[in-house]
C-alpha cells in the first residue's frame, strides 16, 4: 500500500532517504523536546525524526496518508494530528511547551506556514524545512538583493535564517518543476520588537508593495508629517533597508504620530 500524491494538496513525496535524513539532522534539538512535522505523507522524514531523543508529532490533512502512518508507524499512532496546521491552536496539543516545526512543505501553503510560525514564535524556537528554492532564498536573503522582500524582513526580525542546501526535482514523486531549498530559522534571544508590531508589519508590507519607489513615495498613505518625510531614510528604496533599519523607521513613524 502506498499513498497517491494529490495535486490539490500540493503533494510531492520525497523518495531519497539520504536527503530525508539530512533534513531531520538540521534540527539542533536545542531548547525544546517536541517536534511537529507538517505533511509527513508516507513518513520518509518521520522515520528519522523518531530516532532522535525528541517527542515527534505529525500533522496531516490527507486521510489516506493518516491511515498509512497509523498502519506503518504504530509507535506514532497517538501523536498523529489529523488536522490542518494553518487552522490549529498549538496550545491545544502542546500546552505551553516549546515545539520545533519541520517538514517538506506543500509549495502552495508554504508562505502561510511561515506567517503562522511568526505568529506563534513564543512557542516555536526552531523551524526547519523544504520550500520551493526561490521562496527559500527569498526568506533567507539580506538587504540589497532583488529578491529581498516582505517575507525576508518579517522572518528575520524574529529569527536567524540560514539557507542550508538545494534539493533537485528528481528525488520526488511526482517531481516538481523546480528545485527545492532547505532552510532553518533559529529564534533570536530577543524576539519581541521595540516598536508596535502591527505598525512594523504595515510599514514593511506597504513599502514593498511599490518596491521600485523610494519610501517617500511608497509610504505616502501613512500620512507622515513633512518634517519626517525630509529624513534621509526616505530617499531609499525598501530593499536597501536592513531589518534593523525597518525597526528604526517604524520607531520614527510611531513618534511622528504622537
Amino acid at each position: 500500500m502506498s499513498v497517491k500524491a494529490k495535486k490539490h494538496l500540493g503533494q510531492h513525496f520525497l523518495t531519497d532517504e539520504l536527503i530525508a535524513q539530512q533534513i531531520a539532522d538540521t534540527l539542533t534539538q536545542n531548547g525544546y523536546k517536541n517536534v511537529l512535522e507538517i505533511g509527513p505523507g508516507m513518513g520518509v522524514l518521520t522515520k528519522y525524526l523518531l530516532k532522535k531523543p525528541l517527542t515527534t508529532h505529525v500533522i496531516e490533512i490527507d486521510t489516506e496518508s493518516v491511515e498509512y502512518l497509523q498502519a506503518h508507524y504504530l509507535n506514532l499512532a497517538e501523536r498523529i494530528i489529523s488536522k490542518d496546521f494553518l487552522k490549529i491552536d498549538l496550545k491545544d496539543f502542546f500546552g505551553d511547551e516549546q515545539v520545533a516545526i519541520i517538514g517538506n512543505f506543500p509549495y502552495n501553503i508554504s508562505t502561510q506556514i511561515v506567517f503562522k510560525t511568526l505568529e506563534n514564535r513564543h512557542q516555536i524556537p526552531e523551524f526547519s524545512g523544504m520550500f520551493q528554492k526561490e521562496v527559500a532564498q527569498r526568506i533567507a536573503e539580506k538587504e540589497g538583493s532583488k529578491v529581498y522582500g516582505i517575507l525576508s524582513v518579517l522572518t528575520q526580525a524574529f529569527y536567524n535564517v540560514e539557507y542550508l542546501f538545494t534539493v533537485p526535482p528528481t528525488v520526488f514523486n511526482p517531481p516538481p518543476k523546480v528545485d527545492s531549498g532547505v532552510i532553518r530559522f533559529i529564534r533570536k534571544e530577543n524576539y519581541t520588537l521595540p516598536v508596535n508590531e502591527k505598525l512594523f508589519y504595515k510599514v514593511v508590507k506597504t513599502a514593498f508593495q511599490q518596491r521600485r519607489k523610494t519610501l517617500r513615495n511608497s509610504l505616502k498613505t501613512l500620512n507622515l508629517s513633512d518634517s519626517l518625510r525630509e529624513d534621509s531614510i526616505f530617499d531609499k528604496r525598501p530593499e536597501q533597508l536592513s531589518v534593523q533599519e525597518f525597526i528604526n523607521l517604524t520607531s520614527k513613524i510611531e513618534k511622528d504620530a504622537i
